[in-house]
Formats: C-alpha cells, sequence, structure tokens
C-alpha cells in the first residue's frame, strides 16, 4: 500500500491576513464574507481561507476570527483562533497601514514578532483595499498565545510573552510527518541541480537570517533535524560547498559527531561543549560550570561574563573551536558515507538572533 502524502497546511501569517482582509471588508462595505481568497506571495499561489467569525467592533474598527490549520504536522498551534482587528487610523498615524501585535503576540529586543513575510503579505493584500487617504491600523491577536507560548522555546530566541509570526512562506510544510524527509530530499535534489554551494537551514530562524546576511533566498534548503541524512544526499548530488547556518544550541552536536540533532536522539551540548573550552585551553573550573550549565545558552551566558571581568576573548576561542569541529566532522562525515569531498562551513548564532561565530571557512562561503 503506497501512503498518502502528508498534508500541507498554512503559516501563521496566512491566517492572520485572511482575518485582516475580511475585518477590512467589513469596516469599508458593512459586510462579512465566509472566505477570503488571496496570493501568498512565497509561493506564488492563491488560496481560500475560511473566516470563522466577523463583527464590527464599532464604527471605526471591526473584527474577523480564523482558526489555525497547519495540516499533517505536530503543531501546538492547531486550531488556535486568530483575530485580527482592523480600525481606521488615527489622525497622528504616519504609516498607511500601522501592524502591531497584541495579547498573545511575542515581544522581543526589537518590538512586536511580527517577522518580515506576515509585515509584507499583510501590507500588500491590504493596501491594495485602500485609497491613497486611507490609514489603517492592524492589530494581531492570539488569545492562546501567550500559555502556548510556555511550550515553545521562543525564550530561547528572545521571544517573550506570546508566539512569533514566523515564517518566510505561507505554506506549513508537516516537518514532523514520517514522510518530511523523503520531501526534504526531492526539493535538495532541485536545488542541488541548479546550484553548487548550497546553505543549510535547521528552522526559519536560520531561514530569515541568512536572507538578511546577504544569502541568495533560492539556495538555502531548511533541514529541521535531518542534518545527516541530508548532508550524504548533498554529498551523493555532487554539491561543492554547504554552508550550515543555525542556532549554536543544535549545531553544537554536530561538533561531536551527532548528526541527527532532535533531542529524542542524543543530547550532549553541554558535554561537548565543555570538551572545547578545554581544547582551547580553559582553566578546568570553568570547563566543569559549562558542563554544569542547564542550557547551551547559559554555558554562552558564563563565557561572555568572564569575558567581562576578565578582558579575554574565550567566547571567540571557544566556538572557534566548536565551529572548527563542526565543519570537520560534517566534511568526514560526508566523505565516509559517499567518497565525495564537500567543502563545509559554519554560522552560529544566539537566542537574540546575533551571530556568535563564523567557521573560517564558513566566512568564505558566505562571501561567495
Amino acid at each position: 500500500m503506497v501512503s498518502a502524502q502528508p498534508r500541507c497546511g498554512y503559516t501563521l501569517p496566512v491566517f492572520a491576513c485572511a482575518g485582516a482582509i475580511a475585518a477590512l471588508h467589513q469596516l469599508i462595505h458593512h459586510a462579512s464574507v465566509p472566505t477570503v481568497a488571496f496570493n501568498l506571495l512565497n509561493p506564488d499561489e492563491t488560496v481560500e481561507i475560511e473566516i470563522e467569525q466577523v463583527a464590527p467592533l464599532s464604527k471605526n474598527s471591526a473584527l474577523a476570527i480564523t482558526r489555525s490549520d497547519p495540516g499533517d504536522n505536530l503543531d501546538l498551534t492547531r486550531h488556535t483562533p486568530i483575530w485580527s482587528i482592523v480600525s481606521w487610523a488615527e489622525a497622528c498615524q504616519t504609516e498607511q497601514i500601522l501592524l502591531e501585535g497584541g495579547e498573545g503576540i511575542g515581544h522581543h529586543t526589537d518590538g512586536d514578532a511580527i517577522y518580515a513575510y506576515a509585515r509584507q503579505l499583510i501590507v500588500t493584500h491590504l493596501s491594495a483595499q485602500l485609497t491613497d487617504t486611507q490609514k489603517i491600523k492592524v492589530t494581531i491577536v492570539l488569545p492562546e498565545g501567550r500559555r502556548l507560548a510556555l511550550r515553545t522555546s521562543n525564550a530561547a530566541f528572545g521571544v517573550v510573552d506570546g508566539l512569533s509570526l514566523l515564517g518566510t512562506s505561507g505554506i506549513a510544510q508537516p516537518l514532523s510527518a514520517p514522510d518530511q524527509l523523503t520531501v526534504y530530499r526531492e526539493t535538495l535534489r532541485q536545488k542541488a541541480a541548479d546550484y553548487l554551494d548550497l546553505v543549510f537551514c535547521l528552522g526559519e530562524n536560520g531561514l530569515d537570517l541568512a536572507t538578511q546576511h546577504g544569502i541568495d533566498a533560492d539556495r538555502r534548503l531548511k533541514t529541521a533535524n535531518w542534518l545527516g541524512p541530508l548532508l550524504v544526499e548533498a554529498g551523493e548530488l555532487g554539491v561543492r560547498s554547504i554552508l550550515l547556518f543555525g542556532y549554536h544550541g543544535k549545531l553544537v552536536k554536530l561538533a561531536g559527531g551527532i548528526f541527527h540533532t532532535h533531542h529524542h536522539v542524543a543530547d550532549a551540548r553541554q558535554e561537548i561543549m565543555a570538551a572545547c573550552c578545554v581544547q582551547a585551553g580553559l582553566e578546568t573550573t570553568v570547563a566543569q560550570q559549562v558542563l554544569a550549565s542547564a542550557t547551551t545558552e547559559a554555558a554562552l551566558e558564563i563565557l561572555k561574563s568572564l569575558d567581562r571581568s576578565s578582558g579575554e576573548n574565550w567566547v571567540e576561542q571557544v566556538y572557534g573551536v566548536i565551529a572548527k569541529r563542526i565543519d570537520q566532522r560534517s566534511h568526514a562525515y560526508i566523505k565516509t558515507h559517499t567518497e565525495q569531498s564537500v567543502q563545509v562551513g559554519s554560522i552560529l548564532f544566539d537566542r537574540q538572533r546575533q551571530i556568535v561565530v563564523k567557521s573560517e571557512i564558513g566566512q568564505i562561503l558566505l562571501a561567495n
């Protein structure tokens, strides 16, 4: 029996946008709509999204509610409601469309956790419905966002008090479905047919940051936790180089030879970091503190604190060791399984989405 393909759904920005379109329609035309159809932009595909409820809140504002459907993915936002509130702007507003996060949308140091794709999607489709003189404010609310965020790693990336409207695409790929590796491998084959040099990103943060650092979006490949098999596949396809771009708490596992990064498979992050501390020449007492730390982020903070108090550069030295080992281990892993020599570089970032280290090879590949 041939298993059915995992069903794709849509990312949270799509439902937020659909609700905003419906709310604006209510505000302008004083009528509700059961569905809205619009282009996802990425990909260039028109979809129809069901609107659960629409209501005027006052003569100047309206609310529409959608409900998340991520497809065949073990996503904790499944069926969560998304409220989109659209109101006419106050006189002092300068932007045509002011987009803000309400209750349940997380916050980080730069403001509301509403990222580029969500903003592009909402602004593009709502501005098309406005005259040159009309201005609106759009507020996105996730009533369950604060509670659901406690079950995510958002805090590890500096996002607090809610969920992010994160994503670079409108399609929610079923990452946890058993057949997902097959889908990833097919995507890799397509990209390898066009590019000799690829960029592997573990998740959405890596994909987003990669483009911010000038990487061609078409060369990026999302890997989730499937780094090992995808590295091997790339070697077999004749890929010339791979730049690994990811959160340090995940990529550090590769420095210890762990090529499936899900914590259910193996987790020796602090042990690997402690070993790299010793290799970098740190005192045993500091390496022991790193080993005993609760998270890799806490271990990184130990090194940052040491740098501040000593005037040294232990973060650079230790993470230089980590990045070099990631490159070497990844190159060797591909060589062992394919007999192909693929140049591998790495770039690691922290929970504030700031780059911690670029390996020597990583810097070269980033410049290409």
